[in-house]
């Protein structure tokens, strides 16, 4: 299934794109509005959400792939839904992507979520995982492991996990850091002592208690998967890891293992503490870890696009991308990326949609950034700033070989 638009520069339209950061589908289902944006509750009632840009870019994008007009009714667009096999469904919405490549962060996955290799099997795509650091953390917690003993098993567990041992059966193409949900982002940049590392587990495992789900009930992001998906402990309580000094110890192991690594920034559910996460609090650590030669990969940025752009641009081993901000922003998504180009190298700008459960999630994280992208180009074309030749190469760049290259995908 094509997917070309009449606005759309041909050679934009034909790129496969590598997505960098994403998450499984459902096998079946998905509360639309609830999974739209990063709202919930109340916030989502009565079909809130879908008065939104994200919502008018769902109703003239996502109806046609099942057989209705564009602007469909969010009602006639369910009942539709609900008459197709969904398979069909996940079918007909990741085939028509365009994807070559899916990175699947595996952190949360609850019943009903697909597998990496089971999401990129309907998109025909190749599949690779992002393992979630903190998630290692809360399962080696669950084993009983005693303070004195965490950063040498710590260390053992994240090797063997990267290595696919009890895995998702795909390569392990990178790690992540939900640092910004945790404790934000202003994080010191020395590598913590393991005496430090022993003291601070003896102060987390001190105050076990049921995570929840950082309240609400649903997956929203980032946020809503932050704690209750790692190891069991005592009376079935998980230790929810909040603390800046253990942060700081997952990022430096993983930075140890050179993989590129994934830290969530800006935009997300109002579990976040947005003030918090804007990248620019990241420059000491940027500084400490670029010996390790591990990249760094800032997620979603919006409203802080700008700042990571200027972070890609001075630290040779950053990366940023738009994530989710792309289809949360609908039809502004052309000025978005247009500013979030401003300043980042184009060969380390990468495209991510974040999507999650929903498959149309894939389907307007790619279009809309085709779209964008190709206006871009376009108005750069118009203006003599590029030749064609430059404005295919800067395709590829963006949609595939930036992420190659970063994560090793060919290599």
């Amino acid at each position: 299934m094509s997917v070309a638009q009449p606005s759309v520069l041909p050679f934009v339209a034909a790129q496969p794109l590598v997505d960098h950061h994403c998450h499984g589908v459902l096998r079946a289902g998905g509360d639309l509005a609830g999974l739209l944006n990063e709202a919930d509750g109340a916030a989502v009632a009565d079909g809130m959400a879908f008065d939104s840009l994200a919502g008018l870019a769902f109703r003239r994008w996502c109806p046609p792939l099942l057989g209705l007009e564009s602007h469909a009714s969010i009602e006639d667009y369910a009942e539709r839904r609900a008459g197709l096999d969904p398979a069909e469904v996940n079918r007909r919405f990741l085939d028509a992507c365009g994807l070559r490549a899916l990175c699947v962060d595996t952190g949360y996955a609850p019943g009903g979520l697909l597998s990496p290799a089971e999401t990129a099997g309907f998109a025909g795509a190749a599949a690779f995982e992002i393992v979630r650091l903190e998630q290692v953390a809360e399962s080696l917690a669950g084993t009983g492991v005693s303070a004195a003993a965490f950063p040498d098993a710590y260390r053992a567990a994240l090797s063997e996990r990267v290595a696919g041992h009890g895995g998702s059966g795909v390569s392990v193409a990178g790690l992540k850091s939900i640092a910004a949900y945790r404790v934000g982002l202003d994080l010191d940049g020395r590598r913590p002592a393991d005496a430090e590392v022993v003291a601070a587990v003896s102060r987390w495992l001190g105050g076990r208690y049921d995570a929840g789900d950082d309240g609400h009930g649903g997956y929203k992001g980032d946020g809503g998967d932050e704690g209750g998906d790692g190891g069991t402990g005592e009376g079935g309580r998980v230790p929810r890891l909040a603390d800046e000094v253990l942060h700081r110890f997952v990022i430096w192991c993983g930075a140890d293992l050179g993989l590129p690594i994934q830290f969530h920034v800006g935009y997300g559910d109002r579990d976040v503490d947005l003030h918090r996460c804007n990248p620019l609090l990241l420059t000491g650590l940027l500084r400490a870890l670029e010996p390790t030669g591990a990249p760094v990969m800032l997620l979603h940025n919006y409203p802080y696009h700008r700042e990571a752009g200027y972070l890609a641009q001075v630290f040779p081993l950053v990366y940023a991308d738009l994530g989710l901000a792309t289809h949360n922003a609908g039809a502004r998504a052309t000025a978005l990326l247009a500013e979030a180009l401003e300043m980042v190298p184009l060969r380390k700008f990468l495209f991510s949609s974040d999507a999650f459960g929903l498959p149309e999630l894939y389907y307007l994280g790619t279009l809309l950034f085709r779209r964008a992208l190709s206006s871009f180009l376009a108005g750069r074309l118009d203006d003599g700033d590029m030749g064609l030749a430059d404005a295919e190469r800067v395709t590829r760049l963006i949609g595939a070989e930036n992420a190659l290259r970063a994560y090793r995908l060919d290599g």
